[in-house]
C-alpha cells in the first residue's frame, strides 16, 4: 500500500517504489513477485477498478482519503484481476486498514465494499471503459492521434499482463525450444510464453541460447539486417537486447550508453550468452567512433508509452511536457548518429513510443534538415504477420492492439535511413 501511495504522490517508478519499502527486500522471492503483481495490476487498471468499487460506495471517497482509495484499488485488483480467493483478500486488507489510526475509521467500509466487489464487482469492472485506465493527458492524445476506437483498443490491449518474449541465437532450434517450454514461435522468430515467471529457470538460460526481448523490440535489428564483419554501433544500448542480436549476427559491435551502471547489465548479458561487443560509456549526442561505421542502430530515449503493458507506471510517471524535451534529445542523437556512418551506410532509428513527435514527426524533421538522407522503405516481406504495421512512407508503426491473436506486442516506431555514397 505504501508503494502505491508513493507512486501516487510523486510519480515514482513502480520498482523504485517497491524497493523503497523496508520489508520488500526481506520477502521471499515468491512473495515479492506477488506484491509486484498486485501493484502492477492496480496501476495498469486503476480507472476500471475505481469504477468497480465506486459502484458500492454510498458516497465518493474524499480527496484526502488516500489510504482508503489505495486499499480499495489494491484489494479490487487482487479480486478482479488476479482472482485471489475473496476471504483472503478481504481479511488481509481489512487488517491493514485497521493497523493504523488513520485507517481504523474506514475499516468497516473496506470490509463492506471489498465483499461486494468480490460478489458483484466483475460486471462493472468488465463494462468499464478501458480508456479510463489512462491518465487524462494520454487518453486525449491517443484519441486525437489514432481515433477513439483505435485508442480504446490500444488501452484494452495494454490492460493485460504481458507474455514472456525471447530472442534466440541464430542456429538455435527456436521451434523445439518453444514447444519444450509450452510456448509458441511467432512469425517474426520470437519465442513467446504466457506468464513471465522465473526466467532463469527455463532451459538454455545458463547456456546463453536466448534472452528476454519483446517481439516488437526485436524488429529494429532484423530490419537493419546486420552482416558478419560489419562495424555497427548500438546507440543507447542498455540493457543490451539489440547488442546481443547484432553480436549474434557476427557484427563488430560497439555498445554505447551514457550510464556505466546500465552498461554493466549489457556486459553481464554478453557474458552469459558468450557474445562479444566493445562497451563504451559516452554521451551519444557528441561521441564519434574511431572510423566511420557500416551501420548504426539508435534506440533513442523516449516517453515509452508503447510499453505500458510491461511498465504500467510509465503513463503516470511521465507527462505531456516530457515528450517535447525527449524529442529535442532524440534529434541531437539522430544527427550525431547519422554523422557516424560511412558513405552508403545505413541507420535504423526506433523508439518504444506511440507519440508521433518521437517517431513519424522526428524522421520528417530530420529529412528536412538532412537533404542527403534517404529512406530505405521496409517491405511487407520483412514483417511476416505484421504488414498492417507498415506506414505509407515505408516506416514501421506497431501498436499494442496489433497481433491480437498472437497476444499483442509493444508499440514501436522504426525508420530505416541510408547515407548517400
Amino acid at each position: 500500500m505504501n508503494a502505491f501511495l508513493t507512486m501516487e504522490a510523486d510519480g515514482t517508478a513502480l520498482d523504485s517504489a517497491l524497493a523503497g519499502q523496508p520489508g520488500y527486500k526481506a520477502m521471499e522471492a515468491r512473495d515479492r513477485a506477488f506484491a509486484r503483481a498486485i501493484l502492477s495490476a492496480a496501476i495498469r487498471r486503476r480507472g476500471t477498478l475505481e469504477t468497480a468499487f465506486n459502484a458500492f460506495l454510498d458516497k465518493p471517497l474524499r480527496p484526502r482519503e488516500l489510504m482508503g482509495r489505495a486499499v480499495l484499488t489494491l484489494g479490487s485488483a487482487e479480486l478482479l484481476v488476479l482472482h485471489t480467493p475473496p476471504h483472503a483478500v478481504v481479511d488481509g486488507w481489512v487488517r491493514i486498514m485497521g493497523a493504523s489510526e488513520d485507517g481504523r475509521r474506514l475499516k468497516g467500509l473496506t470490509n463492506a465494499v471489498l465483499r461486494r466487489v468480490s460478489e458483484r464487482g466483475a460486471e462493472a469492472f468488465l463494462a468499464a471503459d478501458p480508456l479510463t485506465d489512462l491518465p487524462d493527458w494520454l487518453r486525449a492524445r491517443w484519441c486525437e492521434i489514432y481515433g477513439e476506437e483505435t485508442a480504446r483498443a490500444m488501452a484494452l490491449a495494454r490492460a493485460g499482463a504481458p507474455p514472456l518474449d525471447l530472442s534466440c541465437k541464430p542456429g538455435f532450434d527456436a521451434a523445439s525450444f518453444a514447444s519444450e517450454i509450452g510456448g509458441t514461435l511467432l512469425p517474426t522468430g520470437t519465442v513467446r510464453k504466457d506468464g513471465i515467471g522465473d526466467v532463469t529457470a527455463l532451459p538454455g538460460f545458463e547456456a546463453g541460447n536466448w534472452w528476454a526481448q519483446d517481439a516488437a523490440a526485436a524488429l529494429p535489428v532484423k530490419l537493419l539486417a546486420p552482416k558478419a564483419g560489419e562495424r555497427i554501433a548500438d546507440i543507447c544500448a542498455a540493457p543490451g537486447g539489440k547488442t546481443l542480436q547484432l553480436a549474434a549476427a557476427g557484427a563488430d559491435v560497439i555498445a554505447v550508453d551514457r550510464s556505466e551502471k546500465r552498461l554493466k547489465r549489457v556486459s553481464q548479458n554478453l557474458a552469459r550468452t558468450g557474445l562479444k561487443a566493445d562497451i563504451t560509456a559516452a554521451d551519444a549526442t557528441s561521441w564519434q567512433p574511431p572510423e566511420p561505421l557500416d551501420a548504426v542502430l539508435l534506440d533513442a530515449p523516449c516517453s515509452a508509452t508503447g510499453t505500458l503493458r510491461r511498465r504500467p507506471d510509465v503513463a503516470w510517471s511521465k507527462s505531456e511536457t516530457d515528450i517535447a524535451s525527449l524529442a529535442a534529445l532524440q534529434a541531437k542523437l539522430l544527427d550525431n548518429a547519422f554523422a557516424m556512418l560511412r558513405p552508403g551506410g545505413r541507420l535504423v532509428y526506433c523508439t518504444c513510443s506511440l507519440e508521433p513527435e518521437e517517431g513519424e514527426d522526428q524522421i520528417a524533421a530530420f529529412r528536412m534538415r538532412t537533404p542527403g538522407a534517404s529512406r530505405l522503405p521496409v517491405t511487407a516481406a520483412e514483417l511476416p504477420g505484421l504488414a498492417d504495421a507498415l506506414t505509407p512512407e515505408g516506416d514501421v508503426r506497431t501498436r499494442p492492439d496489433m497481433w491480437e491473436s498472437e497476444g499483442g506486442l509493444d508499440g514501436f516506431f522504426i525508420a530505416r535511413l541510408v547515407k548517400p555514397d
